[in-house]
């Protein structure tokens, strides 16, 4: 039950994320990025799906964008 709130907690912020852009395109190629980058830096990735780096990229950049530190190039 937990997971599946998680996940419905994800897709939501994940939603959020590309309305709030001004650039979808731009937005999806920041969290790919971004995710690739945090894959070489945690090499102790756990196979649990809510912890992959896709995902914590989008929850971190929606996170800044909702908070004052907006994404920068």
């Amino acid at each position: 039950m937990k997971e599946t709130e998680d996940l419905k907690s994800i897709i939501y912020k994940t939603e959020q994320l590309l309305q709030l852009a001004n650039n979808r395109y731009k937005i999806t190629i920041q969290v790919a990025n971004r995710a690739k980058r945090r894959k070489y830096e945690d090499i102790d990735i756990i196979d649990d799906p809510l912890n992959k780096p896709i995902i914590k990229a989008i929850l971190e950049m929606i996170d800044e964008i909702i908070q004052p530190g907006i994404i920068h190039d």
